[in-house]
């Protein structure tokens, strides 16, 4: 569909809310998607895709605001693909993650369903991540009021540099932050001054296409102990020419001096073509290698590639929700798969015989068996490799069955022959943690012929997002095998 082929359609209701947080309506027998509005609302859509069963297209005039509708708190509203409900009331956005659940679980699982707990809420629903990663972009993405206020002279302006998050669908494009309410201070105190250094002293900001630059990636951590972790990420380890040659050491220094209460200042270099590290050194350049979180009587170390999750407070009620379904005695054995740094498992070490973690990624496992080490826990082994291929039935028979079994896989869920591998294991109960209910539900329809559910508890991990977190308990249906 060409740009001058586009329709507009006038006077759309949205009805609902959908996939990937976008609003959902409908026009002549076609769903209708469009970012960025909520229920109630009246607009007029500018089509950017037709198929033969739905449309997309995007907000060009709100007609009428829906009697639902909030000013959204952050400036960047609109613009950042992030905290896309804003507009939503919070206890709306609650309802209608509850109401994903139970049509995933419905709908793809056909599962008989006990009746579901009520969505565990956020106790914050702002400043609640305890991470974030920013990306350094020598081309700063325009608003479109920015664009709107351009002369025809503004079009040979010089590159403006940015600091902070992708458009959503833009691999390339940076959208500069001013202030961002996801993550406690120091967070934008950091990012602002790294920023406003790098550009006073000419460091130059990585180009996305050309790949060259010297300043990629920013990354913030901070725990509910107070404790803060800064990692920057260089394209290399020689500023371009014009740069001062300890460019590097010289930022370091100045976040050192401008925040003394940092706990762990690092760096990497990565002159790889994508942005991941977990293959690369990290250099410390002040304080600890980690960071430490805790949470009851469990102390975790937290290092620049440590799974943890993203929102401390709600983990710990997650757990703990856990920790209550598993109904745990001091005879069992427990399997935690997709273990991560061990969280769960260690969480639940105390209540048990013995727990045997399994995770991907072996600086994960490295993580947990220093986390079981520091809190003195003896009965907790974890492997580390594909899930598919270390849990076979030699494992369970040389580790011993489970009676127990956690899953908190990624948002593809479970492979088939390890679900395969669990039912021929048949533990008594399985608690399953997922962040994607449609695959959780997938898996959940395999497993009925011989579990079925018992519990099921949404857990709101993301305020102002569509992102939904789901635990569900399901209990071995007796005889059967």
């Amino acid at each position: 569909m060409g740009k001058r082929d586009r329709q507009i359609l006038e006077n759309v209701v949205i009805e609902t809310v959908a996939a990937e947080g976008n609003a959902l309506a409908h026009y002549e027998g076609r769903a209708l998607f469009v970012p960025v509005c909520i229920p109630g609302d009246v607009v007029d859509v500018q089509i950017t895709h037709k198929r033969s069963s739905y449309m997309m297209g995007y907000v060009i005039r709100m007609v009428k605001p829906s009697p639902l509708r909030v000013e959204p708190f952050c400036s960047h509203f609109g613009d950042c693909g992030g905290c896309k409900w804003q507009p939503l009331p919070y206890e709306k956005q609650l309802e209608f993650k509850q109401q994903q659940v139970i049509d995933q679980l419905s709908r793809i699982g056909k599962l008989d369903l006990p009746p579901i707990s009520a969505i565990m809420g956020s106790e914050r629903t702002i400043c609640y991540r305890n991470k974030l990663e920013f990306t350094f972009s020598n081309d700063r993405w325009k608003t479109f009021d920015q664009m709107k206020e351009e002369t025809p002279a503004d079009n040979t302006a010089p590159l403006l540099p940015s600091l902070g998050f992708h458009i959503s669908g833009r691999f390339d494009k940076v959208l500069d932050i001013e202030w961002c309410y996801l993550q406690d201070e120091p967070s934008n105190a950091i990012r602002l001054s790294v920023r406003d250094y790098a550009i006073k002293n000419d460091l130059s900001f990585f180009d996305l296409r050309a790949q060259t630059g010297f300043l990629r990636t920013l990354m913030v951590r901070i725990t509910t102990t107070g404790q803060v972790m800064v990692v920057v990420v260089f394209a290399h380890d020689n500023p371009a020419k014009g740069e001062n040659h300890d460019a590097r050491l010289r930022l370091m220094e100045h976040i050192k001096k401008s925040f003394p209460g940092i706990t762990s200042l690092q760096y990497i270099i990565n002159t790889k073509k994508n942005d991941s590290f977990a293959d690369l050194p990290v250099v410390p350049y002040t304080g600890n290698a980690y960071i430490t979180e805790r949470m009851e009587n469990l102390e975790f170390r937290i290092g620049p590639k440590s799974f943890y999750q993203t929102n401390s407070r709600q983990a710990y009620r997650l757990y703990d929700k856990v920790r209550e379904m598993a109904q745990l005695n001091l005879s069992q054995h427990v399997y935690d798969l997709y273990t991560g740094t061990g969280t769960i498992a260690l969480f639940l070490s105390g209540l048990c015989r013995r727990v045997t973690g399994i995770e991907y990624v072996p600086e994960a496992i490295e993580d947990a068996r220093e986390n079981a080490r520091i809190n003195g826990i003896t009965n907790a082994c974890f492997f580390a490799g594909d899930m598919k291929d270390i849990l076979t039935p030699r494992f369970i028979a040389e580790e011993g069955r489970p009676d127990v079994v956690v899953l908190d896989p990624p948002r593809a869920g479970v492979h088939e022959d390890v679900l395969k591998v669990l039912m021929e294991a048949a533990p008594q109960r399985i608690i399953y943690v997922s962040c994607n209910p449609a695959t959780q539900a997938r898996d959940l329809r395999i497993l009925s012929t011989m579990y079925r559910v018992t519990c099921v508890q949404p857990v709101d991990m993301f305020p102002h997002t569509h992102h939904v977190e789901n635990i569900v308990s399901a209990e071995k249906i007796p005889n059967t095998i």
